[in-house]
């Protein structure tokens, strides 16, 4: 699990059940990064509720600090949980390329 997650709700009262879904989600995401990362690995996670004219939507944003690097991740959709999802996909994927970018470097420097 990632030791610091700071959830904050932007004209969003996040209440205790998205408060446990957040800390699940983006808590598991350490798995994708090097043993040596995990340390160190941080996230902040903002919730938002945008008004507009055809009806309310949530957006989701996580910003992970992890060494070296800040990888980021936004969605804008109907419901703040598939929100948290979709941006939990993207993370997934460029934590992906986070991870192989350091074994090719560490590849080229044996």
């Amino acid at each position: 699990m990632i030791a610091s997650i700071d959830i904050t709700g932007i004209q969003y009262s996040v209440n205790e059940k998205t408060q446990r879904y957040v800390m699940e989600k983006v808590g598991k995401l350490d798995r994708f990064v090097p043993l040596h990362a995990r340390k160190t690995m941080r996230a902040d996670v903002k919730l938002r509720q945008v008004d507009e004219a055809h009806g309310n939507k949530y957006e989701a944003e996580v910003i992970l600090q992890v060494p070296d690097k800040t990888i980021t991740a936004k969605d804008t959709t109907v419901n703040m949980m598939a929100a948290v999802d979709i941006v939990e996909a993207k993370l997934v994927a460029q934590l992906h390329k986070y991870k192989d970018s350091l074994i090719a470097a560490k590849k080229s420097e044996a």
